[in-house]
């Protein structure tokens, strides 16, 4: 075990340091072409920003890659999806794409990883439920690899706050592997190395940050995110859906209330707002780094229950999760995240408020 532990540690660490190392690097990249963050309407920073700090992540990932990686086709289809979403992203943060150009990217990327990787969401296991996908594992694989890139972005508005959340995901990855035994697997050694970027990159982008990672962060974030919740279904760190999931619950919710709140308000699905989960904390006036910690808070809290769910411990889950849907509850109730702001507006309105 102690072999397993200074392993996993050496692979964390480097990779955290080479992440770090890259930082004024990747700074002087994006002054130099333009790829800043200016402050507006939505924005909640006073100064132009630095974006483009995906890079450091990434170059992280390939340092981890080359040294600690399998190499196999799986491997190298995830690396040529990744380099993929780097480009569109470094595009999109120089000269912003529409929605509809940035997905095709996504798409792209998540393609050759199904096709070429042949890693695949073939079947699933809920509560003791099977359901075998056949052909239309291809689909539902292309849309969950985009689906999670696009919950990253969304929840990306806040100094630290996707690049924290990521950085819980892998790490409970990481303990449900030592306690399954499973150290060794693709997945897990892809984790630990995501863990490591994602910490060198987070010391720069918590409150007060110094960079962001703008669109080509959240879109290689989401798709590790996702590449490790696939192949995890092939092995034996998750038993089943319900365990990466639970894990990545906030942005997940985040998306659920955005797309739901803009049906409701008859616009586009895509359309920006400032309505989701992290605006509603700030609109109860807690400061930017409060927000933040809270979120991590609960989001420790639902990893807490996945990691009592692998170990058998049924009953603490359970309890943990009944815990987290009152709360879930009590904060749709007292907030108009289904509802939107504009929504409120015109009915206070309406009634002469």
């Amino acid at each position: 075990m102690q072999d397993k532990i200074i392993e996993v540690l050496k692979i964390v660490i480097s990779v955290m340091i080479v992440t770090a190392i890259f930082f004024p690097f990747v700074k002087w990249i994006a002054n130099h072409i333009g790829a800043l963050d200016y402050p507006g309407e939505r924005k909640v920073h006073k100064k132009p920003m630095p974006l483009l700090g995906g890079l450091m992540m990434f170059f992280g990932f390939l340092f981890g890659y080359m040294v600690f990686a399998p190499q196999s086709t799986q491997m190298l289809s995830i690396l040529i999806g990744s380099f993929i979403l780097v480009i569109t992203g470094i595009i999109d943060d120089v000269k912003p794409l529409k929605a509809k150009e940035a997905i095709i990217g996504q798409l792209i990327a998540a393609a050759i990883v199904v096709f070429y990787g042949n890693i695949l969401l073939n079947d699933i296991t809920i509560f003791g439920l099977y359901i075998h996908f056949g052909v239309f594992a291809y689909p539902l694989t292309i849309l969950f690899l985009v689906a999670v890139m696009n919950c990253v972005n969304l929840i990306d508005g806040l100094d630290g706050l996707a690049s924290g959340i990521s950085t819980i995901f892998f790490a409970t990855i990481g303990i449900i592997a030592f306690i399954l035994h499973s150290i060794g697997s693709l997945e897990i050694t892809l984790a630990f190395i995501m863990l490591g970027a994602s910490l060198g990159f987070l010391i720069f982008n918590f409150n007060p940050s110094k960079i962001f990672m703008g669109e080509v962060g959240s879109m290689f974030l989401g798709y590790m995110i996702g590449i490790v919740c696939l192949l995890g279904f092939k092995g034996v760190t998750v038993t089943s859906l319900l365990v990466p999931l639970l894990i990545f619950a906030i942005p997940i919710l985040d998306t659920f209330f955005a797309i739901v709140r803009r049906i409701v308000n008859r616009k586009p699905i895509y359309e920006a707002d400032k309505e989701h989960i992290h605006h509603q904390l700030l609109n109860m006036k807690f400061s930017q780094k409060k927000t933040v910690l809270i979120i991590y808070a609960v989001n420790i809290l639902f990893s807490m229950a996945s990691i009592f769910y692998v170990l058998k411990d049924k009953k603490a889950g359970i309890i943990i999760y009944t815990i987290l849907l009152v709360l879930l509850i009590i904060f749709v109730i007292k907030t108009n995240i289904i509802t939107g702001t504009n929504n409120s507006k015109k009915k206070n309105k309406k009634h002469g408020k």
